[in-house]
């Protein structure tokens, strides 16, 4: 339960925005796909906590990817991974289009899609501890340094994620900008209830697909930076 302190800390960096909604094109496929699909695979915003079970009427365990761009990467891992649950959250609606037809092309039942600010969704809708995994591929990393307060993954922002994970959960974030990695990894150290699951930065996750932003960052010769975290148990 977070004390008063951190929950106004918490809700003061909610007010920061960790993205900024771009006028993006969407294209034709992407415009078709979010006006047909959108209803039956999008969950809209509300304060309400959500019942896993009833939106995707099982049991198994569910995973939160935040800002998955366009989407390949969150496909391809639920296709591989049938028998767990994901939610995709993000807030360009090209995106949105486009992942909404890769569900169909690919006839997932297992990904549902919240089109909103996810630091939003979690305080609003994600019950505690429900969570087996979060995964963050590539976020902004906000280079400037008057922009820092706007990086997804600080303090106290991470222990709202850790709130939401199940004892044993994962945090799994990729960057290919090193000042952010070293800055998440410091984060994640200090949040009380996490520990990492390497010494240091985690190794390649080979389950993981190629992100778009992952080759352009390769292409600009930059090395990728993985941190892997668990939520600690009660035993630890």
């Amino acid at each position: 339960m977070e004390d008063s302190d951190q929950k106004t800390a918490i809700d003061h960096l909610r007010q920061v925005k960790t993205y900024v909604l771009r006028a993006g094109r969407m294209t034709e496929a992407q415009k078709r796909d979010y006006v047909i699909h959108a209803a039956r695979w999008c969950l809209p915003f509300a304060e309400r906590i959500l019942n896993f079970t009833d939106v995707f009427e099982n049991t198994a365990p569910v995973t939160m990817e935040i800002g998955f761009g366009m989407g390949r990467a969150t496909a391809i891992i639920a296709a591989e991974n049938p028998d767990k649950n994901y939610i995709g959250v993000e807030v360009h609606r090209a995106g949105v289009g486009r992942l909404l037809g890769e569900i169909e092309r690919r006839g997932l039942t297992n990904l549902r899609i919240i089109e909103y600010d996810a630091l939003e969704v979690l305080s609003s809708m994600i019950p505690n501890e429900s969570l087996s995994g979060f995964h963050v591929f590539f976020p902004d990393p906000w280079p400037k340094k008057r922009h820092h307060k706007r990086r997804l993954v600080q303090r106290p922002r991470t222990d709202l994620f850790a709130s939401k994970l199940a004892p044993g959960g994962y945090f799994y974030m990729a960057t290919d900008w090193e000042p952010y990695g070293e800055e998440a990894y410091i984060e994640l150290t200090a949040t009380p209830t996490m520990e990492s699951m390497y010494e240091g930065y985690a190794p390649r996750q080979t389950w993981r697909p190629e992100t778009r932003f992952e080759v352009k960052g390769i292409e600009a010769s930059r090395e990728i930076y993985e941190l892997m975290f668990r939520k600690k148990s009660l035993e630890d």
